[in-house]
């Protein structure tokens, strides 16, 4: 990391030089390369070169204007990100290629934001596979259009409710599972169902295809791509969506294309965006495109995964971990096998899906569900050594530890883990839930240790106990943010940010309804706040200025210096925000002491803290052997070790 950002300084170092030089030569009349020119040659004038310096940018920008496109609406995004959240970092750039054709799969946690995360933080041009439905909205539709995504025509888009209901048996024949349908006031034959349509049932994201159809009553799907755990609905006739068979060969070709020109393509093979802690079954399209372009263009692409490793993201300033991984690459000996067709190339696509999955897996810290998830991350924030912050590469190394740790201990003990981890757990659990009573976070904890909460409130000597939080200079800074960031917040940033807060809340309904897979709608919030700030941050800016025009006696340079600072000033409002928030936190313990419930409450976390952190420790102590490699080895193969986790839990029967 060193070295990059002894480049980065270097780089930024000789621009300016280069910028400085200029101004140099342009500010000395006799070193002035336009003015010499034209001293030297007769009858050359200034304005001559300056239209032919304006005809040459007008060219160059038309012959570069995708380029140059891109170019802007990467910086634009980049300064959306800035705004949204209040850190991005990034793990593993040095596995992107820097040139030659390379596919991205990227799990989908944050709808349209996932795919500015990647625009914003990987070196390539990267362009992307996006739903035809979400390239014909406006606003999303026109960006996408400036970073050259591909348009795909989603099955599940057209999706429609089928006439009648239907009964739904499973019939195994040797290693073939299919399901025979029996319906009761349908019409199959008579709408046209094909080979190659889908049916999908309630309640569920699968959908299964149609194998063939007898009548208007009776039809076969093929069960092969029904996820392990999954039971058809055979009780009682249900109700069933139709999803007709999209021709998928106009996709590829497109997408063929641009990797055959050394381009860098963007996939989330998950499908739709989700707020799930684990990815959802990956589509077969990224395997028949990998296998396509071998097949086509000799050409054996590597498959980058790229972990969305998300912290608070559907609210304001939240945080965000981009992680890219070693790169997969297809067998070529399987090439064979994809090209007979078939059960072969369907073992083929479904082996590479199994190790695009696994590179997936190693570039985010996955669970079975939201509370895990944050009782993992709070035990790798326990059991960490007290010397100083990680790095973002080091916090997702160990919070992958613990997660894979906590599932092989599922298996170890045939999904009874032993009391003490149980007792550990609620410990953790109810550890976390005072922490969010109090508002304070655990790495505050520690410093309450020398605040004699346990004295008598009247006893205590004020000045030392503030003293040691700087308590008078919080203040006096809090206040003092506080009336730097009013006029800004007030007038520019609220009344958008109130409104995007609404318009999101009932867009996160909307869209949980629609969908089959998304546990709170979560991940469609932050995309929805930002596509309505893009909209509603100019009008408002606009709207200020037609009341300065009408209503102000301040002349066209005074409004138009007001406006343009606009920008300038809603972000400084953010800024200071920020900053007064982290005040308002740091405040939070001074506060809560003033209560002699929530005093007593501070005055034990300290010790209730260090005896976790202790039994935590020595838990991991006795446990850690049995775990292998994720105990004792410094540096990790992930992705072997998921590969070994996914052939290491057990079958589910369908």
């Amino acid at each position: 990391m060193a070295p990059n950002r002894f480049m980065t300084a270097l780089d930024f170092t000789k621009t300016q030089l280069a910028v400085y030089y200029v101004v140099f030569l342009l500010s000395v009349d006799s070193l002035n390369p336009v003015k010499v020119l034209c001293h030297v040659v007769p009858g050359l004038q200034q304005w001559h070169l300056a239209m032919l310096s304006l005809l040459l940018m007008v060219y160059v920008f038309f012959a570069q204007f995708k380029q140059l496109l891109y170019f802007a609406v990467k910086i634009f995004f980049h300064s959306i990100l800035s705004i949204f959240f209040r850190e991005v970092e990034v793990v593993g750039s040095k596995n992107i290629p820097s040139h030659g054709p390379v596919i991205f799969t990227i799990n989908h946690a944050n709808q349209f934001v996932d795919a500015v995360m990647v625009l914003s933080t990987c070196k390539r041009n990267v362009s992307y596979l996006m739903a035809q439905a979400s390239y014909n909205r406006p606003v999303i539709g026109h960006v996408a259009y400036a970073l050259g995504v591909v348009p795909v025509k989603r099955a599940q888009d057209d999706a429609k409710k089928g006439t009648g209901k239907v009964h739904m048996t499973v019939e195994t024949n040797g290693d073939t599972k299919t399901i025979a349908v029996k319906g009761v006031g349908t019409k199959f034959a008579t709408e046209k169902l094909a080979r190659g349509d889908k049916i999908r049932p309630p309640g569920t994201p699968t959908a299964f295809k149609v194998l063939s159809v007898e009548s208007d009553t009776a039809m076969t799907l093929d069960a092969s791509e029904a996820p392990e755990d999954y039971k058809v609905p055979a009780d009682q006739p249900v109700d069933y969506d139709v999803l007709k068979k999209v021709e998928t060969k106009v996709v590829f070709e497109k997408v063929l294309e641009r990797l055959a020109a050394g381009g860098a393509v963007g996939i989330f093979p998950e499908g739709g965006s989700h707020d799930r802690t684990e990815l959802l079954p990956l589509k077969v399209g990224i395997a028949l495109i990998a296998y396509s372009a071998l097949e086509k263009d000799a050409v054996n692409i590597p498959i980058v995964p790229v972990g969305l490793n998300y912290f608070r993201a559907h609210r304001w300033r939240g945080k965000a971990v981009v992680e890219y991984g070693k790169p997969t690459m297809i067998n070529p000996t399987t090439l064979d096998d994809y090209r007979a067709g078939g059960e072969k190339r369907k073992a083929a696509c479904n082996k590479l899906l199994e190790n695009i999955e696994s590179a997936m897996r190693s570039v985010i810290v996955s669970a079975p569900d939201y509370e895990t998830l944050e009782t993992i991350h709070t035990a790798r924030r326990l059991y960490q050594k007290d010397k100083g912050p990680l790095d973002a590469g080091e916090r997702q190394n160990l919070s992958r530890r613990f997660a894979e740790g906590y599932k092989r201990l599922l298996l170890m003990t045939n999904g009874n883990p032993p009391p003490e981890w149980l007792e550990l757990q609620n410990r953790i659990v109810e550890y976390r839930k005072e922490l969010k009573e109090l508002g304070i976070r655990d790495y505050q904890v520690p410093a309450i240790v020398e605040e004699h909460l346990d004295d008598p409130i009247e006893s205590v000597d004020t000045d030392k106990t503030l003293g040691f939080f700087n308590a008078l200079y919080q203040i006096v800074h809090l206040f003092g943010l506080m009336a730097l960031a009013a006029v800004p917040i007030l007038f520019l940033n609220l009344p958008v940010g109130l409104l995007a807060g609404i318009y999101a809340e009932r867009r996160r309904k909307k869209a949980l309804a629609n969908s089959k897979v998304k546990v709170k709608g979560y991940d469609v919030m932050l995309t929805e706040k930002i596509v309505f700030c893009i909209v509603m941050v100019p009008t408002l800016w606009i709207f200020y200025a037609i009341l300065l025009i009408f209503f102000t006696d301040f002349d066209g340079p005074a409004i138009a210096l007001i406006f343009f600072s606009f920008p300038v000033f809603a972000y400084m409002g953010i800024v200071v925000a920020e900053a007064g928030m982290v005040d308002l936190k740091y405040m939070r313990p001074y506060l809560m002491r003033l209560w002699p419930r929530t005093r007593h409450k501070l005055a034990t976390l300290p010790e209730r803290r260090k005896a976790l952190q202790s039994d935590l420790r020595a838990f991991i102590k006795t446990i850690g052997p049995g775990l292998g490699e994720l105990y004792f080895a410094e540096h990790l193969d992930w992705q072997r070790i998921m590969e070994a986790s996914a052939n290491a839990e057990p079958k589910k029967d369908k």
